[in-house]
């Protein structure tokens, strides 16, 4: 099997270098580059399967790098940053990033976080599943990862197809933010739950007509998020 690549992009050479080392122990092909416009020549040249991207850098910022690489990719993003700023965080969310760590943080952290983030495989048991109907001309196949809306492919992210299919799967049933991180981010999340929310968001100004009115994903107020076949 091919090892899985990581591209680190951060300008303090120092903190690269030991992460680099440390992903490369656990057994990743990791690359590295030292300012925003290298990180997103090599990010959009090497085809990483994951980015370490830090927010503030020489050339082009964390934001602007993340914000170009969506553009073109569903790369998972993971956001490094020295700020606690609510706005900080949110921001890098809502230009696609899938996750963000706050400096300083352990190595157990972040690798617990490039594991979740790391872009799925699917099982061979997985592949055989027969595409589902979600009703309303969305359709959710399961073996190529893709969403189609009224016969046209919708362009989601991998965090965002596996909140589809996870909440697709439990029609109905309500999920709170807790359960929607342990579940579809895969670990115990140590910051802001508003992570979801913007996930959720994002997921809906794809699959919904409506967005401010969504006839799939639902709020049910105070407890979380459900889904509702058409």
């Amino acid at each position: 099997m091919d090892k899985k690549k990581i591209l680190v992009v951060e300008d303090e050479k120092a903190i690269a270098d030991i992460l680099v080392f440390n992903l490369g122990r656990e057994g990743y092909d990791t690359m590295a580059a030292y300012d925003g416009a290298e990180g997103l020549h090599k990010a959009l040249t090497e085809s990483p399967d994951l980015i370490l991207l830090d927010v503030m850098l020489p050339e082009m910022d964390g934001f602007e790098v993340c914000r170009r690489v969506r553009a073109q990719s569903d790369i998972p993003i993971i956001m490094l940053t020295a700020r606690e700023e609510e706005a900080d965080k949110v921001m890098g969310l809502e230009l696609g990033a899938d996750d963000y760590i706050t400096k300083p943080f352990s190595m157990r952290e972040l690798m617990a976080r490039v594991k979740a983030n790391m872009r799925r495989t699917l099982s061979g048991e997985e592949r055989e599943k027969p595409q589902a109907e979600a009703g309303d001309g969305l359709r959710i196949s399961r073996s190529s990862g893709m969403v189609y809306k009224n016969g046209r492919a919708l362009e989601l992210s991998a965090r965002e197809f596996d909140i589809l299919c996870f909440l697709a799967a439990s029609p109905g049933r309500v999920f709170s933010r807790e359960e929607l991180m342990e579940h579809v981010w895969g670990y115990d999340y140590y910051g802001d739950l508003r992570a979801v929310d913007v996930a959720i968001r994002r997921l809906r100004e794809k699959v919904e007509d409506e967005p401010a009115s969504p006839k799939h994903i639902i709020t049910k107020r105070g407890m979380g998020y459900y889904f509702a076949e058409g």
